[in-house]
């Protein structure tokens, strides 16, 4: 079936979301005392993982051994050690020729697979070509090891003394070891080596482990280039006509060419750069002279560390300063003068790190943060969003391995600036995870992020399926969840569909299953944020252009990327474009029609009431006609209850929906993302790259200037049903604070606007619209950042 057509009626069950029962919180491993099966019941389990599935791991903790004896024939030992349980052997690291080695080295073998009651730990000496030698073992009966339960310290390591292979004890050697069964809440769950990928070898093992990341702290840099002065171009014979070249790192930024010839050329630009710490790069300036339209030469030359640099807290401006710059390109000509510098010309900048802005590294109507990058104009939390990553079930083949279908998968989840990545499972359609999480919120009107991606960098002989892209971790799915959608101090435990758009179509890779808990902190702050703006006030007070903003998240996205991509293990570069969405502003026809549709639907309410007062105007039903006449005389006559009788109008159908208010977080929305019907050309022009790859240079400029442009409408659009979409949420409770806040406010203004006169009320309405300028602030109202902090659909599309 062509991927234009509808979906089976089955495969519109399979792209809903789910509801799942999964028994979270503490368990103890033998029943105990808590309830009959061992589960801790109660409405807020104690534990910090009381959102996860408790999964129960034998730990054996490998710290050191002492007094090896030494191989008759070479009279050294080259030891490791092997940790067996059943079927799955861990082993540590082999040390040359040292008698009294140190591992500390932590094993975790996954309870519900051991198939033995007896653990093994043997001490071998590493052969080049023969097999390796047998030192000693020390063995451990299953039903011996003790049970550890976070918060209780550490189990304490225990020399023994090591057994040959009849079990008689030897005259040397023995080996510290800490043996016992706890959970993944154990301290050393996430450095441990896990049975679970136990096929995973050499640098691969950095590869699976579980990890936070934090973001880069970013900053916005702002170079203000007033003028210059005594600029001296090559060709003396006539006045330079100069323009400034700024650059940081890999951004380059260009002033406008000075409108005349002069030595002292005046600009008086604000250019602006992403600057993230710890400052690596330098603003590197060049002044350059158009010598010839299709030549530019440069003139002077300064590079300033940015470390240097004023940090500005508030719309104030700072000091300007005159800078000297050296003159460039005169070493070669004045010979031995070379190694001087000249200082004959100068420029005067105003240059500051903004701490006042928060510096867009997501889309906007995602976004996760909205704090400003100095800490100390931060806020307190409003809430804590705890997060328990449990499972993934039906996950897709994403590569080959020894000539079967395989998946590697590990979750991330990024929310503010904390990045958190589960431990990779191998080898596995149905991962279990159960790692919790916990984020600080600063403001509900924030989207958390997840994403579910097959780890192709374990080594080995795997082979990732055609269309993937080689050495790149696949992008499995993608769920978003907007905060103020959840009601406080509620568990949603639910099972969301991993879709992705290929060129082939829309398919289901399979569904990821969390636990999710929002607890206020602070009712009175977060009605406090209703009122106030989403960014902090300096992106109102002086905002950026349009194409300023694209611009930097750009640059910013570019920044994270490549700092997350540093660390170890590495979250790679085409992750973290995909959790941030770097291509959501390229042109897709499919966007654009969902946007459309969007619309349309909107408007349905509007078609609908004027085809009724159509019907009303024809008297199709005399007695509904009637009555619409006598209510319209009442309202002339008594046009004081006009406005309180919407108001109480409106807090009815407030109350009334909040019966049928959704009990779900959002998800993707295949329907409404326009997923099913797009034609495959549709999705070929939305894959393709940009610039496009298609041929013959024409059809390539067109193309691209098509979709540039194409790409601005279809943010427009989408901004038009954004808006939309927030008046249906003011009573729909998507998000229940915001609608109870208008809820209530209706009434009050109801009750309010029932016992004050008419008159009174339009005319305090009609001075407070044309109040003086000032009284006006440049801030947005109440009214104004209630309505941009409601959600819309644009988290459901895809």
């Amino acid at each position: 079936m062509s991927s234009s057509q509808a979906a089976p009626k089955s495969n519109q069950e399979d792209y809903k979301l789910k509801d799942t029962k999964p028994e979270l919180g503490e368990r103890w491993p033998h029943g105990g005392q808590r309830g009959g099966s061992g589960w801790i019941y109660s409405e807020r389990a104690t534990s910090t993982y009381d959102l996860v599935e408790q999964m129960f791991y034998l730990y054996v903790r490998v710290v050191k051994a002492k007094d090896l004896p030494p191989n008759p024939v070479t009279s050294n030992v080259d030891p490791y050690v092997e940790v067996k349980v059943g079927n799955y052997k861990g082993k540590t690291k082999h040390f040359e020729k040292k008698f009294n080695p140190e591992w500390k080295q932590v094993f975790a073998f996954s309870k519900d697979k051991i198939q033995s009651s007896v653990v093994e730990v043997f001490v071998k000496d590493k052969e080049m070509v023969a097999k390796d030698d047998y030192i000693g073992k020390v063995e451990f009966d299953m039903h011996e090891v003790p049970t550890r339960v976070p918060p209780d310290s550490p189990l304490a390591p225990q020399w023994y003394r090591l057994e040959n292979l009849k079990g008689e004890t030897r005259t040397r050697g023995e080996i510290m070891l800490a043996v016992w069964m706890g959970t993944q809440a154990d301290e050393a769950f996430p450095e441990a080596w896990h049975s679970d990928s136990a096929s995973v070898k050499g640098e691969g093992v950095y590869n699976i482990r579980s990890k936070v990341y934090v973001n880069p702290k970013l900053w916005y840099l702002r170079v203000n280039v007033i003028e210059a002065q005594d600029v001296e171009p090559q060709d003396k014979s006539q006045p330079p006509q100069v323009f400034v070249k700024a650059q940081v790192g890999q951004q380059v930024l260009k002033t406008k060419l000075c409108p005349t010839k002069t030595t002292n050329p005046m600009w008086n630009e604000d250019l602006v750069f992403v600057a993230a710490e710890p400052f690596e790069e330098q603003l590197v300036l060049t002044l350059e002279n158009k010598a010839s339209p299709g030549k530019d030469e440069v003139v002077a030359k300064l590079s300033l560390p940015l470390n240097k640099f004023e940090i500005r807290l508030d719309h104030r401006p700072v000091h300007s300063r005159w800078y000297n710059v050296e003159r460039f390109g005169f070493g070669v000509l004045e010979g031995d003068k070379g190694n001087e510098r000249k200082f004959s010309s100068r420029i005067h900048l105003r240059v500051c790190l903004e701490g006042a802005y928060h510096v867009l590294d997501e889309s906007t109507m995602y976004i996760s943060d909205t704090r400003p990058t100095a800490r100390q104009l931060w806020k307190q939390p409003i809430g804590i969003l705890e997060v328990g990553i449990l499972s993934a079930q039906g996950l897709q083949p994403m590569k080959t391995n020894n000539g079967k279908g395989s998946t590697d998968a590990y979750c991330v989840a990024k929310y503010g600036q904390k990045w958190v990545r589960t431990r990779t499972i191998t080898e596995s359609f149905n991962p279990k995870w159960n790692e919790q999480y916990t984020w600080e919120v600063y403001d509900p009107c924030t989207v958390i992020t997840f994403g579910v991606f097959d780890n192709c960098h374990l080594g080995g002989g795997s082979q990732q399926t055609p269309g993937s892209g080689a050495k790149n971790d696949s992008r499995v799915g993608k769920v978003r969840i907007r905060l103020s959608t959840l009601e406080m101090d509620r568990i949603y435990t639910n099972s969301y569909p991993l879709l992705v758009l290929r060129p082939s179509g829309l398919k289901k890779m399979g569904e990821l299953q969390l636990a999710i808990r929002f607890t206020c902190l602070s009712l009175a702050h977060i009605i406090y944020l209703y009122g106030h703006p989403l960014l902090p006030k300096m992106h109102y007070l002086h905002p950026f252009t349009v194409n300023q903003v694209d611009s930097l998240r750009y640059q910013a996205m570019n920044i994270v990327a490549v700092r997350l991509g540093r660390a170890e293990p590495p979250l790679r570069k085409e992750v973290v474009e995909y959790m941030l969405d770097v291509d959501s502003h390229i042109w897709s026809l499919r966007r654009s029609k969902a946007n459309f549709f969007r619309i349309v639907s909107l408007f349905s309410g509007v078609i609908s009431m004027s085809k009724w007062l159509g019907e009303v105007q024809k008297w199709k039903n005399p007695v509904t006609t009637i009555l619409v006449h006598v209510l319209f005389f009442i309202l002339i006559c008594y046009p004081e209850l006009i406005l309180p009788t919407i108001f109480l109008y409106m807090f009815l159908i407030g109350i009334w929906n909040f019966r049928f208010r959704p009990r779900h977080p959002p998800h993707m929305d295949t329907k409404l993302s326009w997923a099913e019907a797009a034609h495959p050309d549709e999705l070929d022009e939305e894959f393709d790259t940009f610039p496009t790859s298609k041929a013959q240079d024409v059809v390539k400029m067109r193309y691209d200037r098509l979709r540039s442009v194409a790409g601005r409408i279809q943010t427009v659009v989408g901004d038009i049903a954004t808006q939309g979409e927030r008046f249906h949420a003011l009573l729909s409770w998507r998000d229940p604070r915001a609608t109870s806040l208008f809820v209530i406010f209706c009434l009050i203004v109801a009750i309010a606007l029932y016992v004050t006169p008419f008159k009174v009320v339009a005319a305090v309405a009609g001075i407070f619209w044309l109040r003086h300028p000032r009284f006006r602030s440049k801030l947005p109202s109440v009214p104004s950042n209630f309505f941009k902090r409601l959600p819309s659909r644009a988290d459901s599309m895809l």
